[in-house]
């Protein structure tokens, strides 16, 4: 009985729950219709169901009503924007009665905005167009990012409006930081290295995360003839310094090794039978493990200057090192003696360290991950 009881009480929470009543109660219309018609969907002879569609969207019309005619009235310069938003949620409202059958019933002609939607539309994007028009006559670089945004509203309610288009790409050339990155000397003369791997993966991240139409746009040289560009913003000037491959090294170290393992055995009991048995017992051995090394190390400098005033806006050092190891063996003995460590380093061989361009590659790649996040970190504040 008692079972029976909590049945019917989980029953009744979760039909109270999704028929919408305590959003209804809470005056959030669209989610109490959604869930009351949802529940109706499944369930067309749902009495509570019925009750908030039937309550509730008169009672939806009557608000949002109130609040359209309280916008159009009122001085918000975006006011036809909120006015058109009230208006597509009334419309979703709607949908929603339309696609029920067991809703439409009860709401025979659910209100629909069609053809002051267009107007409505019209009015929100001369909205967007004005404020994008005063903000572009103050000519900075902040005020030129909102006219930006603005012009893309407009043009996202009404497609070609006026000369938006034009003056969005007005808008853009203003507010838009133009970076060249310089290409990086050879490290080193001494170990006749080349860089141009690590500035072409720069210049791709940079411009991965700062695409064409963000407000900040990165430049190589080349490209900043091919686009006439004189006058950049800023540039960045990156050198490796101090970089230098010390002399390989080698290491041994032989040990002694001892280990008891469980081990089986078959122990006779009897002229035809056997039994298996578990003993411990010692096992030895003797390995060599023999290392070879060579370490690598040095500093990027990250160096941006403000090019109309020829300043340093950031200059930071940058410090990276790679190590390269290898590791293998000699050994005598019983194998059980030997941990998973020590079978692995047995299966390496003994190979000439890598050359001075490979060492030259691992040891910037922890730099770029730093240098990509300070650059990112710096220019962030532009964009």
């Amino acid at each position: 009985m008692r079972k029976i009881y909590l049945v019917l009480l989980v029953a009744l929470s979760l039909g109270a729950c999704t028929s919408g009543r305590k959003a209804l109660d809470r005056g959030n219309f669209r989610e109490a219709i959604v869930k009351a018609t949802n529940r109706l969907s499944q369930d067309p002879g749902n009495r509570k169901a019925q009750n908030v569609v039937a309550d509730g969207y008169p009672m939806a019309i009557q608000f949002y009503q109130e609040e359209i005619d309280m916008a159009i009235t009122g001085n918000d310069p975006f006011k036809w924007n909120k006015t058109l938003s009230i208006m597509q949620e009334v419309n979703r409202i709607s949908d929603q009665i339309r696609q029920i059958p067991a809703a439409r019933k009860l709401i025979a002609s659910p209100k629909m905005y069609t053809t002051e939607l267009t107007d409505v539309t019209e009015r929100a994007a001369e909205e967007h167009y004005a404020a994008a028009v005063a903000f572009l006559d103050l000519q900075t670089r902040d005020d030129a990012k909102q006219a930006y945004r603005h012009f893309q509203q407009c043009i996202g309610l009404v497609q070609g409006y006026k000369d938006a288009i034009q003056l969005m790409t007005e808008a853009k050339d203003l507010a838009t930081t133009r970076v060249v990155i310089e290409p990086l000397p050879a490290p080193s003369m001494r170990y006749e290295l080349n860089a141009d791997f690590f500035y072409t993966e720069l210049m791709t991240r940079m411009n991965q995360l700062y695409p064409e139409q963000s407000f900040v746009n990165f430049y190589t040289p080349e490209q900043a003839e091919q686009t006439k560009l004189k006058f950049p913003d800023m540039v960045v000037k990156l050198n490796f310094m101090d970089f230098h491959i010390e002399r390989p090294k080698h290491f041994e170290e032989e040990s002694t090794l001892k280990r008891q393992i469980e081990e089986t055995y078959e122990k006779k009991i009897s002229r035809d039978s056997v039994r298996i048995e578990k003993r411990l017992v010692d096992v030895h051995g003797k390995i060599k493990i023999l290392t070879d090394e060579v370490y690598s190390a040095g500093v990027v400098n990250l160096n941006i200057i403000d090019f109309q005033a020829d300043r340093p806006l950031l200059n930071d050092n940058i410090p990276g090192e790679f190590l390269w190891r290898n590791q293998y063996g000699i050994f005598v003995g019983d194998e059980r003696v030997l941990n998973k460590e020590e079978v692995a380093i047995l299966q390496n061989k003994a190979v000439p360290p890598p050359g001075s361009q490979d060492l030259f590659y691992e040891f910037t790649r922890p730099i770029y991950t730093k240098l990509v996040q300070q650059m990112n970190g710096f220019f962030r504040r532009y964009n």
